[in-house]
């Protein structure tokens, strides 16, 4: 299909207006992969369409579940690598979801056990500033920031638990531990180009972005030597063409299993 404008570009997506109506955006997935705030950078040829096909298996699930998020479709589309969305009005901030601790958490936590088992998920809000390393912000900060609004950190908290839910019981299926997961939030733009008002907003937050392997941690079998996911990217002590290879091979198993998520 014809792309309409660009509308924004990161480190892994591209994302267009879509050509015939303004309240819907094309995402296009890249085969870039990016560590440690972007300094490293590779590319991993084929990585947009094994990250296309899974956000399209994920978001499936969650529309499936109930839970509204951005997803509209995939399959009309001519290429793998591309996804139709309703267009948003992004909130700056990574929500993150813990089911077990690892990684950064133990970092900020040197007392806490790698492994400790968080039961309901823990919640985190990060702000997205890669000048600042994407900083660890409370509820009231948000909402001293104008980040969001309370009733919206409320959403954002009791949608994010019932995401990690969904997605957790979904790899449970396949004997795979979800031990965390991030996700991002939209504010809904009308097919008139206008955001929703301050007063509405609460009601039509929804769930957006990309839910890929590079979004949360994923270990088979709950052996964490066994990671499918792109922490092993951020593990290389060297990036080798052949650890680039084993790393595709891993996002093409992921791609595989999600298959069976969309409706």
């Amino acid at each position: 299909m014809d792309l309409g404008a660009k509308l924004a570009e990161g480190k892994t997506k591209i994302v267009y207006a879509h050509p015939t109506d303004a309240a819907l955006a094309v995402i296009v997935h890249k085969d870039g992969i990016t560590a440690g705030d972007g300094v490293r950078r590779n590319v991993i040829v084929g990585k947009g369409v094994l990250s296309g096909r899974t956000t399209a298996n994920v978001f499936s699930l969650l529309n499936q579940a109930g839970i509204a998020t951005h997803y509209v479709s995939a399959s009309e589309l001519s290429m793998p690598s591309m996804m139709i969305v309703q267009r948003c009005t992004m909130i700056a901030l990574e929500v993150v979801m813990r089911r077990l601790a690892t990684g950064s958490y133990l970092r900020r936590h040197p007392d806490v056990s790698e492994g400790t088992r968080f039961d309901p998920p823990l919640v985190e809000f990060f702000l997205k500033d890669d000048a600042r390393h994407d900083p660890q912000v409370t509820a009231e900060e948000i909402v001293e920031q104008s980040v969001a609004t309370v009733a919206e950190v409320a959403k954002m908290l009791d949608d994010g638990r019932r995401v990690f839910a969904v997605i957790e019981a979904a790899w449970a299926q396949h004997d795979v531990t979800l031990v965390d997961l991030k996700i991002e939030f939209g504010r809904p733009i009308r097919a008139n180009d206008q955001i929703a008002s301050r007063d509405d907003q609460s009601a039509e937050l929804i769930v957006a972005d990309v839910i890929d392997n590079d979004s949360w941690r994923i270990w088979p079998g709950g052996d964490k030597t066994r990671m499918l996911d792109k922490q092993v990217y951020r593990n290389m002590s060297d990036v080798t063409e052949q650890g680039l290879e084993e790393l595709r091979q891993r996002y093409e198993i992921v791609a595989n299993l999600t298959d069976a998520w969309r409706a």
